[in-house]
């Protein structure tokens, strides 16, 4: 009977195309250019409210569901696309995922109501979320081990240049065109990625058959788990509407409560659906893997820091050293400049062999909770502070992120690299959300324990400054804000710290019980190996 390794082995011979594709650099410009269209839409149209509220006569609670729709339905739909693009093969789902988001760009920009509007959102929702799972997926597939950790690196630059990236081009584009414009540069970046990718990247896919005695997927594929997929999507866009509705209608709100059970309850019948249908979209055993886990914990935090500070930092150089929008902006971009400076030279991937993913990972965390530390204690009395605490995230950040994505891809199995990165797009979302509202809620609660008693109870810094008479009131109100965000600062970088130590002890854990397994099956008389060590 032949061992669990070799059928593995068997499967994985064939779901990869023999050598590396020799345009490999190539390809990957083109899928981190497709990817970066993503990652702007999740920002830039909030540059766009003031032109959508007056050209379209939308509400506020339109633009919301504007800006929602697109995040709701991605997230919702992350690990239904990339059990897709293992099923029916990466290539095709990368090709469909660039024609619909292109098409619902088209759309967007032509939208002629809010309706419209927020259903090509919704459509380029879609699209986004097989672009995030078949992008790093094809990665996966085209480079070798040696070349990933920096391909990773690249690929996830695209995140942090897109968050910064996103309200400076929105800025731009509408002052001098029509908000149409924020949709419409999609489409020749789409033309473009779908004829390169259609001549250049390789198709991969699992084709769910067991293996044959000679090695050979069979040909039938293993039936579509759609109550798994309708669940995962039930399950994350509750949670996810919670976490985005909580800061706007309060967390005890009967929307929130409602929403966030309705998610939890949805995740929990979708984990128990997983374990006992016979050929799940998701292996829940994946979770009995320590390296998986720390992988998991780790990006969850990641996310939870990048995500949570952004939204912190926004504020701080708007509100507390009150720059506008685009200078704010502008003052932001250092952080992504040093997260791509340090990944595209490849200082990063060379430091994995020496440091270990466990080194690496605690040293990225510790950076990106210093950085924080830095702005918190030092950014309120200028720029300047705030500048050194940014290149120091940025490093942290160039080193722990694609060092975590690379993990937890690593921990799949090949044939699921689809799953995979919707695994791993997941718990971005997930993290990035959580960072918001938890600090949030911190900065929220210093803020109101802080007010003075003219502005007490004020729910908000244009609520409480409309309240005060003085100047000293104003001024008073304005300490009190800037005292929230440094708390929750602190709250964030502490986070960030606990959980970089949190996810390489668990990781160091894996590869220690790893190294175990493999000295006691090459031990004299050992027999073969039919399991894969957890």
């Amino acid at each position: 009977m032949p061992s669990v390794a070799s059928d593995a082995t068997a499967t994985t011979a064939t779901l990869e195309p023999p050598g590396r594709p020799a345009a490999r650099w190539l390809i990957l410009a083109v899928i981190c250019l497709a990817q970066l269209t993503v990652v702007l839409d999740n920002t830039v149209l909030n540059v766009a409210i003031p032109s959508l509220t007056e050209e379209l006569g939308a509400t506020t609670a339109d633009v919301q569901w504007m800006i929602n729709a697109y995040s709701l339905v991605q997230s919702g739909l992350l690990l239904t696309a990339g059990n897709s693009a293992d099923r029916y093969g990466r290539k095709k789902m990368l090709i469909v995922g660039l024609a619909l988001f292109g098409a619902a760009s088209l759309g967007a920009a032509l939208a002629a109501s809010p309706g419209e509007l927020i259903a090509a959102r919704a459509g380029m929702g879609i699209g986004a979320a097989l672009l995030v799972t078949t992008t790093l997926a094809v990665v996966m597939q085209i480079f070798d081990d040696e070349e990933r950790p920096r391909a990773i690196g690249i690929w996830s630059s695209v995140n942090s240049l897109g968050f910064a990236a996103g309200p400076l081009i929105g800025g731009s584009l509408l002052d001098h065109f029509w908000w149409g414009s924020l949709f419409l540069v999609n489409l020749p970046v789409a033309v473009l990625a779908l004829a390169a990718v259609a001549v250049l990247v390789p198709e991969s896919s699992s084709r769910g058959g067991a293996p044959s005695a000679a090695g050979a997927p069979s040909a039938g594929r293993t039936p579509l788990d759609l109550p798994g997929a309708l669940l995962s999507m039930i399950g994350m866009v509750g949670v996810v509407f919670a976490i985005i509705s909580g800061p706007i209608h309060g967390w005890l709100s009967g929307r929130v409560l409602i929403s966030a059970a309705t998610g939890i309850a949805g995740l929990a019948v979708f984990a128990l659906w997983e374990l006992r249908v016979p050929h799940p979209m998701l292996d829940m055993h994946f979770f009995r893997n320590r390296r998986f886990i720390g992988a998991v914990s780790g990006g969850i935090l990641v996310a939870f820091g990048m995500g949570g500070s952004m939204f912190l930092l926004t504020q701080h150089l708007q509100l507390v050293l009150g720059y506008g929008p685009l200078d704010a902006g502008l003052r932001m971009a250092p952080l992504a400049v040093t997260v791509i400076l340090v990944n595209f030279t490849g200082l990063s991937a060379r430091l994995i062999p020496r440091l270990g993913t466990p080194g690496m990972i605690v040293s990225g965390m510790s950076l990106l909770a210093a950085g924080l530390a830095a702005i918190s204690l030092s950014g309120g009395a200028g720029y300047g502070g705030l500048l050194c605490g940014l290149v120091v995230m940025g490093v942290g950040v160039a080193f722990a992120m694609p060092t975590m994505a690379n993990a937890i891809m690593s921990a799949i199995p090949p044939a699921k690299a689809g799953v995979g990165a919707g695994v791993n797009g997941t718990l971005m979302e997930f993290g990035q959300g959580l960072g918001v509202a938890v600090l949030g809620a911190v900065l929220n609660s210093r803020f109101a324990a802080l007010l003075p008693a003219a502005a007490a109870g004020a729910g908000s810094l244009t609520a409480a400054l409309a309240r005060t008479r003085t100047g000293a009131e104003r001024a008073a109100v304005h300490d009190a804000f800037a005292a929230g965000i440094g708390t929750s600062q602190l709250v964030g970088a502490t986070a960030v710290f606990l959980g970089g130590l949190l996810a390489a002890v668990l990781l160091r854990r894996a590869e220690r019980a790893g190294g175990n397994a493999e000295r006691a099956a090459t031990a004299p008389g050992a027999g073969p190996a039919t399991a894969v060590a957890e």
